[in-house]
């Protein structure tokens, strides 16, 4: 009876190595034709891109078909064209420096800084002004705040008077567009084109963009938009400035400016002529 069973528990213990030999070859087999598979598989993908591109189309079927139904919100699904934003990789290099430094400095998000970057240098090829001005001129007067707004009333990125300036808006909609970033600096422009041609200067230009034409002192201003100009300039350049945020300029409350003496009297304000607040 004992030999009986010590035949028996011989037999199992054979019948059971066996099968773990068994699973072990089997497994090492499979894995070996499962590692020549995926090399035959990325050298029939290497030697033909149409397939590919046919097996990342359907695997990317395959996974937008088993993705879950998006929640349902009050958003409207239009919200991304009102959106003022773009990525910055898709700028020029000097473009996409000028985003990124001026997002460092002023604390304000790349992607909405890329499309006025954008926009500055567009309406610089239009314009003949330096698109780096522009946007010294907004760090300046908003750092940047498409809905600052000052004391007397000067709006926007670009700080315009919008009661003073308001027929520049009709095309556009109307006063209430003063709060477009792109809209404002389409009219700061504007505004800052009849400044220059008025004063026959740059930084003449800038004395009457901010009111000051009349007086003794700009309170710094046009030497901050100048001295923001030449870091701007530096950075579309591949070089580096510092960062540091200039202090906004102090001014006397703002002034009329009055045309040259060429210039005919008018006894309201000039619409032409830009009539700005502290930014």
């Amino acid at each position: 009876m004992k030999q009986a069973l010590d035949a028996t528990a011989r037999g199992l213990r054979t019948f059971v190595s066996d099968v773990v030999d068994g699973f072990f070859e089997i497994t090492h087999n499979s894995f070996a034709l499962l590692g020549l598979a995926i090399v035959f598989a990325v050298l029939a993908l290497a030697a033909r891109p149409d397939l590919r591109q046919t097996g990342e189309e359907q695997l990317m079927g395959w996974l937008q078909s088993r993705k879950p139904a998006p929640e349902a919100t009050d958003l409207e699904p239009t919200a991304i064209d009102r959106t003022t934003a773009a990525s910055p990789h898709v700028l020029p290099k000097p473009q996409a420096a000028v985003a990124y430094w001026l997002s460092k400095k002023y604390r304000v998000a790349a992607e909405p800084l890329s499309v006025l970057v954008a926009e500055a240098f567009e309406l610089g090829k239009k314009t003949k002004l330096d698109p780096t001005l522009i946007l010294a001129i907004m760090a300046v007067e908003s750092s940047f705040n498409p809905f600052a707004q000052s004391q007397v009333g000067a709006q926007g990125l670009m700080q315009v008077m919008t009661r003073v300036h308001g027929e520049k808006y009709e095309s556009a909609g109307g006063t209430l567009t003063a709060f477009d970033p792109v809209t404002n600096m389409r009219v700061g422009v504007k505004v800052l084109q009849e400044c220059i041609a008025r004063a026959g200067s740059l930084e003449g230009g800038l004395r009457y963009y901010v009111g000051a034409a009349n007086l003794a002192d700009d309170g710094g201003y046009a030497g901050k938009v100048l001295a923001e100009h030449e870091r701007l300039r530096q950075v579309a350049a591949g070089r580096t400035p510092p960062t540091t945020t200039p202090a906004p300029a102090t001014r006397a409350n703002p002034v009329q400016v009055v045309a040259p003496p060429a210039a005919p009297k008018r006894a309201e304000p000039d619409p032409q002529v830009a009539l700005l607040g502290d930014s």
